[in-house]
């Protein structure tokens, strides 16, 4: 009953206004997918039961393993990630050692200004936690909240306010607690996704959730966006359509990207979005069956 007062039919004519949708992160995360939220409901909800196990091997800023875990479309969650800051964020705030909450003290103690921003930057964190707190400064106080290398602080802000004009501890402590709550039914895993899927090809009761770095074709933004950019896309076309449970995949509109999906005998989708800048652009939603999007 519970996660069917969450359904509504998603709009596929119009982008969804991600105000909408509860935001669960404590990253700004480039590429991240807020706005696909209410897809990922609709085709979790067209299963005929609730997954036993959700993963998701590019979790990134992880809004949609958050999503299924705090709305209970799936009984256990695995959320994988290579990149080295991001990983010690989840591991962090995912640990059964109080590294939620001794995050969200040194962030409620943290005063932004640009000297406390420069000298924590420039510091080699000598632990796990310390590289998860420097990494949730940067993320928040770096353009777009790029953590790759070459990115830097923001210098005029939001509406003038300077680099602490997305510093706002309180929701980012709320949301880091709302995460410690969900903590039993989450499994980070710091690795490469890709590797992990070859290795779950097989099992018949797990769902997946695959959004790669989007560096295939023509337009590959994520080649500035991510520290691990790289990615054998063919490759993960293989992997994918060896997997024994129901999956979908998410990328950019590219003419490479339909080729791959009509050679893995995949539909595909457009679906309508808003990048960072509220320019309007469509994504490519993947999977062997997206029946479901015209319920």
């Amino acid at each position: 009953m519970f996660q069917l007062s969450l359904f509504s039919p998603v709009n596929t004519a119009k982008a969804v206004n991600v105000a909408s949708v509860p935001q669960r992160s404590p990253f700004r995360y480039p590429g991240g997918k807020t706005w696909l939220v209410p897809y990922i409901r609709a085709w979790l909800l067209s299963l005929p039961q609730v997954p036993a196990s959700f993963v998701e091997p590019f979790a990134g800023g992880g809004i949609v393993s958050l999503t299924v875990a705090a709305e209970h479309l799936a009984t256990h969650i695995t959320m994988i990630e290579i990149d080295r800051q991001v990983a010690a964020v989840w591991k962090t705030i995912l640990s059964d050692d109080g590294g939620g909450e001794w995050l969200a003290e040194r962030i409620l103690g943290f005063q932004v200004d640009r000297n406390a921003v420069m000298e924590l930057v420039d510091q080699e964190p000598r632990s796990t936690r310390d590289l998860a707190f420097q990494t949730i400064v940067k993320n928040r106080v770096y353009h777009g909240g790029i953590l790759a290398a070459g990115s830097a602080p923001i210098k005029n802000g939001e509406n003038g306010k300077g680099i602490g004009s997305r510093w706002y501890p309180q929701t980012l402590i709320r949301r880091i607690m709302d995460i410690v709550s969900l903590r039993s039914k989450i499994t980070f895993i710091e690795g490469d996704g890709l590797a992990y899927l070859e290795q779950d090809a097989e099992v018949t009761n797990a769902v997946y959730f695959i959004d790669p770095p989007y560096t295939a074709g023509s337009k590959g933004a994520g080649r500035r966006l991510y520290t691990h950019h790289e990615l054998d896309h063919p490759h993960l076309f293989e992997v994918t359509s060896r997997l024994e449970g129901s999956f979908l995949m998410t990328y950019d509109n590219d003419e490479l990207i339909m080729h791959l999906g009509k050679r893995h005998d995949l539909q595909t989708a457009t679906v309508p979005m808003k990048n960072t800048h509220h320019a309007d652009m469509t994504e490519l939603l993947l999977s062997r069956d997206l029946s479901w999007l015209e319920e």
